[in-house]
């Protein structure tokens, strides 16, 4: 059994990418719309998968791409020939964005073995590592056992909770939308922040070439907006994708965070919702 840490290196694939429990994973997601599905064709690592996390979702959600249901998320992973016993690499075509959104989501239906390829889809190209471009082979489909764990999710009722608590909100998004001097990418969203939210783009996790930053620097980046690691903190970002880069740093810290599915698509699209701006 292939035991494996939050990230795992573009070498360390390499030795174990034909050890018949390695899963992997393209979760690749656009924040622009761009067809993720069409890259995967296109191009993609060894036997890999196409998660679609638009499609794999709450179908009754107004908000993009939501949890589903564990049956729901079962019965797409089973259909990708992926077991919860599996060790899982996920990755995707910007280095470090969506992947971990679905090692989130992947661990808290039970899997036990979930890794992020670090840098990605871009560093694991830019090695000459192999690619394979022909047509993507339908999985074979298998039975995938969800354990749904609620625990590693906030709600808006959790955060609304949090506000003036010792529990600290930590925001992904760039600091223009945190600050509502840029407008939000989806139309009818107020701009700005929740009150007392601390902001940490999720890039500043990341070095120059898309892989997360380790040891004292992935520390220093949480500290240096003011994360006290002792205190519990709820990850949000736009739509819960980037917040899982958050998480996933806090992660490799020995801390955990619940995440706020909703995210900003939520509370930003609600007149009940308290928000500050500076």
């Amino acid at each position: 059994m292939i035991q494996t840490a939050p990230l795992i290196s573009t070498e360390e694939l390499a030795r174990i990418i034909d050890q018949p429990e390695v899963r992997l994973i393209d979760a690749s997601w656009w924040l622009d719309g761009r067809d993720a599905r069409a890259d995967f064709v296109r191009e993609r690592i060894g036997n890999a998968v196409f998660f679609d996390l638009d499609g794999i979702s709450d179908p009754d959600s107004p908000l993009p791409h939501m949890l589903p249901s564990a049956e729901h998320f079962a019965k797409a992973a089973g259909q990708l020939s992926i077991l919860e016993t599996d060790t899982i690499v996920v990755y995707d075509h910007q280095g470090l964005f969506s992947a971990a959104r679905v090692w989130w989501m992947f661990r808290l239906m039970g899997a036990q073995r979930v890794a992020v390829l670090d840098g990605g889809f871009p560093k694991w190209k830019a090695e000459g590592r192999a690619v394979e471009t022909s047509a993507p082979q339908a999985p074979s489909p298998v039975t995938f056992k969800a354990i749904y764990d609620g625990d590693a999710v906030a709600s808006l009722e959790d955060v609304r909770a949090a506000l003036g608590s010792p529990t600290q909100i930590l925001d992904a998004r760039g600091a223009g939308r945190f600050n509502a001097k840029v407008p939000e990418p989806r139309p009818g969203m107020r701009g700005g922040h929740m009150p007392g939210a601390l902001n940490l783009p999720f890039d500043h996790l990341l070095n120059a070439d898309k892989t997360m930053k380790g040891g004292p620097a992935l520390e220093a980046a949480f500290q240096e907006v003011g994360l006290d690691l002792s205190r519990p903190v709820i990850t949000t970002c736009g739509s819960g994708v980037t917040a899982a880069i958050l998480t996933l740093g806090l992660h490799l810290l020995g801390k955990s965070a619940r995440l706020y599915d909703g995210s900003w698509c939520e509370w930003g699209s609600r007149e009940d919702t308290p928000i500050e701006t500076d």
